[in-house]
């Protein structure tokens, strides 16, 4: 049969669209939000259900191909090529609160956004990431760690199940009683490595408010709020979150003037308790130096987006991201060397995110979660246009070969190098490790879902 009306009878049996390279409508189904990753599969399929999605596993297993998944492509690194078929997730668009039992039913494609707006009314939120933009279930399947991370712990810490289709193209809805060691494995390495995640059910949690935000220092004063930072931030309660991060900004308009082409120091800051407390928490950082900006209010959650300010359009990016132990003056002192404003690096991002709080303690119900021991987060985030492809993976090469002695031996794969990706069960514990890969081996035994993942480099 040719590839031609082999394609042709899998477009019969699936709602979405079936397309091939020079189709209408190709290249816009394949585009990754992170514009440095391009896809190349001989298939996209684009779902419209979970049952689209099992049709189409079974299809590529029948022609023996890979299959890859996208939904928003915001931490998109692996890419589809050749053979692949990869499906597309962003038609998945069911959402359901039920604010009685305080949980959300999300499909693949829903973006944090609408589960923010939706659990709102009653009082309720769910523990997004820093950015709203971002796909709910690929975020919650690395892990999650969003502004209320030390009060409540990562996100999939509060899956209650999951629906996905595995590589026998069945659609199988798993939580702690069914399917209990894939339920395990899915809630912290489940990015496609399992099968492709159609739905999750998580907790949503009662907060209305935060006293929060972020205030921006100038260039100048970037030392000394990363060295109080480093001291002030292990003395927080767990009730508040935060980060501290060297930002290169663009000369856009949109921006306010004080901040616009501007190097600063940005301290984000959440406090899930009393207004009056936050600001006496946050007194002594806002005491460090004269602040360009100071946005920390006493908000709705509905702007939980306005702490970190993340960018909302599509960018060619690289990543790198490492767990300190902890952080002494010297790992500070090695960051500004690498990285500071003096530094002439293309590092959009240099942040270090204090972790701890419900962070270091196990899920309730046992997961795959990994990167709870370690004190803080170090994470890089370099643009990437043509002339720097070579330059930025170097740059935050030696970022992270600076802060080398302080490197915990943990992980967050939400936050870890793009280059590392194909070996990321490497960085969890021996036992932990093996027992993903048994895991693997029943229940994917021929490599549908190898898109990005190579058992070799264990």
């Amino acid at each position: 049969m040719s590839l031609k009306t082999a394609v042709a009878e899998l477009a019969d049996r699936v709602a979405g669209p079936v397309l091939t390279p020079g189709d209408p409508g190709f290249a816009e189904e394949i585009a990754a939000w992170n514009l440095a990753t391009v896809h190349r599969p001989g298939v996209v399929v684009g779902a419209a259900s979970a049952a689209d999605v099992a049709e189409a596993v079974r299809w590529a297993v029948r022609d023996h191909r890979k299959v890859a998944v996208q939904a928003t492509g915001h931490g998109q690194t692996a890419t589809a090529e050749d053979d692949d078929v990869l499906i597309t997730t962003r038609r998945l668009d069911e959402l359901t609160v039920d604010p009685v039992a305080r949980t959300a039913r999300i499909g693949a494609g829903v973006k944090w956004l609408r589960v923010i707006e939706a659990a709102a009314p009653y009082g309720l939120a769910p523990l997004n990431g820093s950015s709203s933009d971002v796909g709910a279930v690929g975020y919650v399947l690395g892990g999650g760690m969003g502004p209320m991370a030390r009060r409540y712990g990562f996100a999939a810490d509060h899956v209650r199940a999951l629906e996905i289709v595995t590589a026998d193209g069945r659609v199988r809805r798993v939580d702690a009683e069914h399917d209990a060691e894939l339920f395990w494995a899915l809630r912290g390495a489940g990015k496609n490595r399992f099968g492709i995640v159609t739905a999750i059910e998580i907790d949503l949690v009662p907060i209305s408010h935060l006293y929060a935000g972020g205030v921006f220092f100038p260039a100048q004063a970037a030392a000394d709020v990363l060295h109080a930072f480093r001291e002030w931030a292990p003395t927080l309660p767990e009730e508040a979150t935060t980060s501290v991060a060297i930002l290169r900004l663009p000369p856009l308009p949109e921006l306010p003037e004080p901040l616009r082409g501007q190097t600063v120091a940005h301290l984000r800051f959440a406090y899930a308790g009393d207004e009056r407390e936050g600001a006496r928490l946050l007194a002594p950082m806002r005491a460090v130096a004269p602040a360009l900006i100071d946005a920390v209010r006493w908000m709705p959650y509905t702007e939980v987006d306005s702490i970190h300010m993340d960018p909302v359009d599509p960018l060619p990016g690289y990543e790198a991201g490492v767990v300190l132990k902890d952080l002494p003056a010297e790992a500070v002192d090695a960051i500004l060397a690498t990285a500071g404003p003096e530094v002439d690096v293309p590092l959009a991002i240099v942040e270090l995110r204090l972790l701890g709080g419900a962070l270091a303690r196990p899920a309730a119900v046992p997961n795959a979660v990994t990167g709870r021991v370690g004190g803080y987060s170090l994470f890089a985030i370099g643009m990437l246009p043509p002339e720097l492809v070579e330059i930025v993976p170097a740059v935050t090469a030696s970022l992270i070969d600076a802060v080398e002695p302080y490197r915990s031996p943990a992980m967050l794969v939400n936050f870890q190098c793009a280059a590392a990706r194909p070996g990321e069960f490497s960085a969890w514990p021996a036992e932990e490790r093996e027992r993903l890969l048994r895991l693997k081996k029943e229940i994917d035994p021929n490599g549908v879902f190898n898109v990005g993942f190579d058992t070799n480099v264990l």
